[in-house]
């Protein structure tokens, strides 16, 4: 279940389209579901997408209820790079603009469409519109992220994410120089009460905590510094909020602030690193290593660093 308070920028709009951003579907699915009656206003079901909506209103989404026409589809054109897979799981280093899951103006071509290809099982598992996915990267963050093949597998990941035991660790070019070589955001996010579409520290928003650590700063052509973050949350766009909220944007982040940095690089130089969790059956320790990708070896070669 999805629930969010409405924040002002959403004011008047219709429920449609909130339901769509909110739960990052598409309209069609968005209108189906509300007239299944997956979605309430205040707790009170609601069954037309033409309502407009007030600030403040609590919206409860069900995902699960979204008519099975509307379901996500296997796409053998979609290509992934599957570091490990077994019949429980499947570790997979994303691409660069590879979308995780079908949403609004994404509704093919996503990993899950790939996934489902090569795992029509999965299409049982977990969120119905995000089958097997238990985290995200977003569109422009590459790196490791693992999929649950059985539904066992989805609830024991989920799990050890809640119990903050996933190791999850990336690699980010940030703009400036740091005061301390290593420390800790721990400030809650929320969507931005101005612009739906960011996230930003909000002192109502979901705990969030990152710990950071400076591994190499650079002056030339401008400030920056490579850095290594742990994450104990998975917010969205945690990482990208936490590092602009300290004054340091991931370099080429055009949302929080990193393409203003100067450096021809059009995404958020942010790759998932190291990924470890315990094996969801076999309770054995799983770890993985991803090496970051060309695009992002090619912008630390040009300011003078050995990628790795």
């Amino acid at each position: 279940m999805i629930e969010e308070i409405l924040p002002p920028a959403l004011e008047g709009d219709r429920l449609d389209r909130v339901v769509a951003l909110l739960a990052d579907i598409s309209r069609a699915q968005s209108t189906s579901l509300i007239g299944v009656g997956g979605v309430s206003i205040d707790d009170v079901v609601s069954v037309s997408g033409k309502v407009k909506v007030v600030a403040g209103q609590k919206i409860s989404i069900d995902p699960t209820r979204v008519p099975e026409k509307e379901l996500p589809q296997g796409d053998p054109s979609v290509v992934l790079d599957i570091v490990y897979a077994d019949d429980s799981v499947v570790v997979i280093n994303k691409s660069n603009g590879l979308v995780v899951h079908p949403g609004a103006g994404n509704m093919t071509g996503t990993l899950v469409n790939g996934i489902l290809a090569l795992y029509p099982e999965v299409a049982g598992v977990g969120e119905p519109m995000r089958p097997g996915i238990v985290h995200r990267l977003d569109i422009g963050t590459t790196g490791l992220m693992v999929v649950a093949r059985t539904q066992q597998a989805y609830e024991s990941l989920v799990d050890a994410l809640s119990d903050r035991t996933v190791k999850r660790e990336y690699f980010a070019l940030t703009v400036g120089h740091f005061d301390a070589p290593s420390g800790v955001v721990d400030a809650a996010i929320g969507r931005d009460p101005r612009d739906v579409m960011r996230m930003t520290i909000v002192v109502d928003g979901k705990f969030a905590r990152t710990h950071y650590e400076v591994t190499e700063e650079f002056d030339t052509p401008i400030p920056v510094s490579a850095v290594r973050c742990r994450l104990e949350t998975g917010r969205t766009h945690q990482i990208r909020v936490h590092l602009a909220a300290v004054g340091h944007p991931v370099v080429g982040d055009g949302t929080y602030g990193g393409a203003r940095a100067g450096l021809p690089f059009s995404r958020p130089a942010l790759h998932a690193v190291k990924l470890g969790f315990d094996h969801p059956v076999t309770g054995e320790a799983m770890s993985f290593d991803a090496p970051l990708p060309s695009d992002i070896a090619t912008l630390l070669e040009g300011l003078g660093v050995t990628a790795s």
